[in-house]
């Protein structure tokens, strides 16, 4: 099966007619996914602009971290269970939106920055947890966090937005 025919099941599955034919899922659901991004992207900014010394430098990276991080990981699983449920609303629309693969593209990118992040030089962060400017590839993981999480907004806000889209037109 390929992807748009796993999307095109999908959309005929009880849980997307629901979300599609019910008048307040789509804008409850996306209503809570913008409130959870804005709970995660406060917490991740804090953290990105930490790993820039430009915030907190008085505060050890990890002591930010340790208390960031529950709210980082709690708007992060609300993001992703409700940008889910707001997928379900049109998934062949989303899969035929430029804007939506951008987004999928940059997420992962984001995904892939964390990982390299904790995996390496995350992994030294004792030698350098005081200090008020971190190593160059901390800084690196935040301005590429910072740009990349930009990037998924504006393409996620483009998504309603797409004048490429076959669907619509």
């Amino acid at each position: 099966m390929s992807l748009l025919g796993l999307f095109q099941w999908l959309a005929e599955t009880r849980a997307s007619v629901a979300m599609a034919e019910s008048l307040w899922a789509f804008p409850i659901v996306e209503s809570v996914h913008v409130l959870a991004l804005c709970l995660f992207l406060g917490m991740a900014t804090i953290l990105d602009l930490r790993l820039l010394g430009l915030v907190m430098r008085d505060l050890r990276v990890s002591e930010v971290v340790t208390r960031l991080l529950p709210w980082t990981a709690a708007g992060f699983a609300v993001m992703v269970i409700s940008g889910a449920l707001t997928f379900l609303n049109a998934p062949v629309r989303y899969y035929e939106n430029i804007f939506f693969r951008i987004k999928m593209v940059a997420l992962l990118l984001a995904g892939l920055n964390v990982w390299v992040f904790h995996s390496g030089i995350w992994l030294e962060v004792s030698d350098w947890d005081r200090d008020a400017v971190a190593p160059f590839r901390a800084r690196l993981a935040g301005v590429l966090s910072l740009v990349l999480w930009a990037c998924i907004v504006v393409a996620g806000r483009m998504i309603a937005y797409n004048w490429f889209d076959k669907v619509a037109n």
